[in-house]
């Protein structure tokens, strides 16, 4: 592979400033092309977190939800302040449903109704919830609901992986986007962004590495990027986390691309492996372009150097990015110009997992706690509090 041309702090964040002011839809130059080659290494750049400029008190953590039983990973907030959250089917003797709406008094009911939460072995998985991963809502205030159809995390059930549109008004599905043919049965589809201007969504693949764009009005789905080692967590990285590397029957652990997001103006789509620290960003209009061959696409990539550990991360309308800091159980803000400051530390925030900015100005964050699960703890469930859903003020 060939060796990533690496890009100063000074041309990066005038790069990310200007986000906004860089037309869709243009076809890419030659020269664009050979700006960025793909490659192996790129920006080794470290970017320190900053303490909240604002006090370190004036940021506080709100719990809105809370399970005691049930591992729940995806949160969305829609225009209208309904809640929701998801349980991925990780673990079959300790699960209920998939997706449901959270309601007053620490309620849950399933969504969008029972039937859809009732999958069992041996049935179809086409039509009902198999194990959910994300659910996320767009700036039309619909819902998109993450099956990666992988129970246990293992392979994909009948080919029933799918992302799904709910109308929030009807409260039913109104289209199912598949992927027949785009993934195998080793892939794990993790989260989407969707860009209702455009009509495109993009979703990352965790399992196998890629990055996955989707004409929601043709319902043609692509993978991109599969042999990119932006979507490919780092070898040699060592996930230190509670004092010791995460482990999983023996083993160190790696995730590929997890995190995804996409800039208010839709230009810009920002994706990370989870196991290591590097963050990454392509312009759209190259993903949406399907004349353009694989190896020339790699070259569009932007390296921004090594920032934290995330899962998920999420833009705010004023182009901050946020994700969290599961080593250190905190919430970061990048700003359009790449500081990154720590925005809360909480030891509550136990693996900060998903992330939802509502309407009125709060960063809504799911806890997943996965460190603290048997599978990575030799079999013993080091799990002392509720998995969790908090809610914060942006500044």
């Amino acid at each position: 592979m060939k060796k990533l041309l690496s890009y100063s702090l000074i041309v990066l964040a005038a790069s990310l400033a200007s986000c906004s002011n860089n037309k869709s839809g243009s076809q890419p130059s030659e020269s664009d092309a050979n700006k960025s080659p793909g490659a192996t290494t790129g920006n080794n750049a470290e970017h320190k977190a900053a303490d909240n400029p604002n006090g370190n008190s004036s940021v506080k953590l709100e719990q809105v939800f809370a399970d005691p039983t049930y591992q729940l990973t995806g949160v969305a907030i829609s225009a209208k302040g309904r809640l929701f959250t998801n349980y991925p089917l990780w673990t079959p003797s300790i699960y209920k449903y998939a997706l449901v709406e959270v309601l007053p008094g620490n309620k849950t009911q399933p969504f969008p109704d029972a039937t859809m939460n009732s999958w069992k072995p041996g049935e179809s998985g086409k039509n009902k919830w198999v194990c959910v991963q994300a659910v996320y809502i767009d700036d039309n205030d619909a819902m998109w609901v993450v099956d990666p159809a992988a129970p246990k995390l293992d392979k994909v059930y009948q080919q029933s992986n799918k992302l799904v549109k709910i109308n929030l008004n009807t409260n039913k599905p109104e289209r199912t986007y598949t992927f027949e043919g785009v993934t195998d049965e080793h892939s794990y589809i993790n989260d989407v962004r969707v860009d209702t201007k455009r009509q495109y969504a993009y979703m990352t693949n965790s399992g196998t590495g890629g990055i996955i764009v989707i004409d929601l009005k043709t319902g043609k789905a692509r993978q991109l990027l599969q042999n990119h080692y932006s979507v490919h967590s780092d070898k040699d990285f060592k996930f230190i986390i509670d004092g010791k590397e995460m482990m999983q029957e023996g083993q160190p652990v790696k995730f590929d691309s997890d995190g995804i997001a996409l800039t208010p103006d839709g230009d810009w789509l920002y994706y990370k492996p989870l196991t290591d620290t590097k963050l990454y960003r392509i312009k759209t209009e190259f993903l949406r372009n399907d004349t353009i061959p694989a190896q020339k696409l790699k070259g569009y990539v932007e390296d921004l150097g090594k920032f934290a550990v995330t899962d998920g991360m999420t833009f705010d309308k004023k182009g901050n990015l946020y994700l969290g800091d599961p080593q250190n159980s905190a919430i970061l803000q990048i700003s359009p110009d790449l500081k990154m400051t720590t925005l809360v530390k909480d030891a509550r925030l136990i693996w900060p997992d998903s992330y939802s900015v509502s309407k009125d100005g709060y960063l809504y964050v799911s806890c997943s706690q996965i460190q603290k699960t048997p599978e990575h703890n030799a079999g013993v469930n080091k799990r002392t509090s509720p998995y969790a859903i908090y809610r914060l003020k942006l500044p």
